[in-house]
């Protein structure tokens, strides 16, 4: 009777720990609201919560958040016990039905449920029958590689390679997969590019896959990086990336180098329109050149009938003295004749009779 007893708790007990999601009706149209009441997720977790198409609990969502009416989500944020209420308004998914009320953290651990949902008056298709024969199964967590460079530091776009390893365990060979990579920036459903990978994988075997993943220029934040195959998400890895300095450095040098260039041509404009007499810089310029001229005049100048010679420097021979310039009142006709000559002898106290008729003591 005990063990009984036991094996419900315990199964109630593990089912608990699942995220579970239930919904106040199970139909309703355009337009309308449903509550959307959730236990088992993580505490404080920010949760995401739209209306699907394509998609049932065991398949889950086929197109991905491309199947889901994303303008018209709601966010959520978990209690400490991991509850959560919300009412959503139901709008038409933009893929036919059969729809789910779909939930997925948006931030941590990823976790997602799904609760059946029909929006009335929208069409409804049969989901497509899965292939036969060959079938892939993620083995390994995917992971990025790869690192930044100088050109992403000024804004290049980000590149990394996303890495997983697969094997099939279904009874066909699988040849020449076609994956998508999908990046998405926060709460924002991801662009999905597709990625063909060029290879055969035989029944029970593994091989490593390597995707190239790329941003847009600028690109930084967290990022959520999904890998989907046959239409089903398969893997998420969270890419956080640093943000491009560079790119704020180069306007700041540009806010400063601009205006000081813009600075220096106008001064010289300036100075080149404005009249001689106003053009204090060009005056002090002149005024030092003419001192520095005057300076080296003087430095080559002859000081008491002898060269001024530099320091070190051997001095030469004297130059011979320059003949005395004629006076300008006479002509060399027109001067005074020979001076008389005397015999007589002279003494200190008899005067010299001078051209001009007196005597000099």
């Amino acid at each position: 009777m005990v063990v009984l007893l036991g094996l419900p708790v315990g199964g109630v007990a593990f089912a608990a720990e699942r995220p579970v999601v239930t919904l106040s009706d199970s139909q309703a149209g355009a337009g309308g609201t449903v509550t959307v009441r959730g236990e088992g997720w993580p505490a404080r977790a920010l949760l995401m919560v739209l209306v699907c198409g394509r998609a049932t609990p065991a398949r889950g969502v086929l197109g991905g958040t491309n199947s889901c009416a994303n303008a018209d989500g709601r966010a959520v944020t978990t209690d400490a016990d991991g509850r959560f209420s919300r009412r959503l308004p139901v709008t038409e998914p933009p893929v036919p039905c059969p729809c789910v009320v779909h939930v997925a953290t948006a931030t941590g651990a990823k976790e997602k449920a799904d609760a059946v949902f029909q929006v009335a008056g929208h069409p409804v298709e049969a989901l497509p029958e899965e292939t036969a024969g060959g079938r892939l199964s993620v083995l390994t967590d995917i992971r990025l590689e790869g690192s930044g460079g100088l050109l992403t530091w000024f804004g290049a776009p980000p590149r990394r390679t996303l890495v997983l390893t697969v094997g099939n365990v279904g009874t066909g060979s699988v040849r020449d997969p076609v994956f998508q990579v999908g990046t998405a920036h926060g709460v924002f459903a991801p662009q999905w590019d597709e990625r063909p990978w060029r290879g055969t994988i035989a029944p029970g075997r593994k091989a490593r896959i390597e995707l190239p993943v790329e941003l847009s220029a600028g690109a930084h934040g967290d990022y959520t990086v999904s890998l989907k195959y046959g239409g089903k998400i398969v893997a998420e890895q969270p890419w956080r990336v640093g943000r491009p300095w560079g790119v704020p450095l180069f306007w700041l040098l540009l806010c400063v180098v601009v205006p000081t260039a813009v600075f220096r041509i106008g001064m010289a404009v300036v100075d080149r329109i404005r009249p001689p007499g106003q053009r204090p810089r060009q005056r002090q310029r002149q005024r030092q050149r003419q001192r520095q001229r005057q300076r080296q005049r003087q430095g080559r100048r002859p000081r008491h009938g002898r060269l001024a010679t530099r320091p070190g420097a051997t001095e030469g021979p004297p130059r011979p003295a320059s003949t005395p310039a004629v006076l300008p009142w006479f002509t060399p006709d027109a001067g005074p004749g020979p001076v008389p000559h005397d015999d007589r002898p002279t003494s200190p106290t008899t005067p010299t009779t001078t051209p001009t008729g007196k005597g000099t003591p």
